[in-house]
């Protein structure tokens, strides 16, 4: 009998509780999301370098517009890239026309319509931009490493 009403679909009993008390659920839901936040707080700290280029008060280049290239390489497209990142199509192509605009040469070209509805790929430059990015985030970190380790001692972990 027990088991059965532990399975069913009724509401927990609420016998000898006080109006607005939390539920057992409840109850384990909060100490669960305790513990998992403990447990994020003693993972290793992530350490991001954030370069960014600006033309004026327009940022030219920065990781935002790096992570987008990169999606948009991996998936062929705009629409499709935004969505991948949790961003509106419209925020992810304005991101890329003012990259676009910044450049000498586009890092994107787009190809209209057709059959699959047409698409996005990375020019060279785009291809470069990635590629020198992402070497000068691993470059930083190799040389800063003592710094780095030297700050993580002096956090509380």
């Amino acid at each position: 009998m027990a088991e059965s009403a532990k399975n069913s679909s009724t509401p927990a009993k609420t016998i000898g509780r006080k109006p607005g008390a939390k539920t057992d659920a409840q109850v384990r839901n909060k100490a669960g999301a305790k513990a998992d936040a403990q447990v994020r707080n003693k993972a290793r700290p992530e350490v991001r370098f954030r370069m960014r280029i600006r033309k004026g008060e327009t940022v030219a280049l920065g990781p935002g517009k790096v992570e987008l290239l990169e999606a948009v390489r991996e998936h062929g497209s705009i629409s499709a890239a935004a969505r991948s990142l949790d961003m509106s199509y419209r925020r992810a192509w304005l991101l890329i026309d003012e990259l676009n605009r910044s450049l000498k040469s586009p890092a994107t070209v787009s190809e209209q319509g057709g059959q699959s509805g047409g698409g996005c790929v990375l020019t060279e430059v785009g291809e470069s931009i990635v590629r020198l990015y992402r070497d000068v985030e691993a470059q930083a970190e190799k040389a800063c490493a003592t710094q780095i380790g030297d700050l993580i001692r002096l956090m509380r972990l």
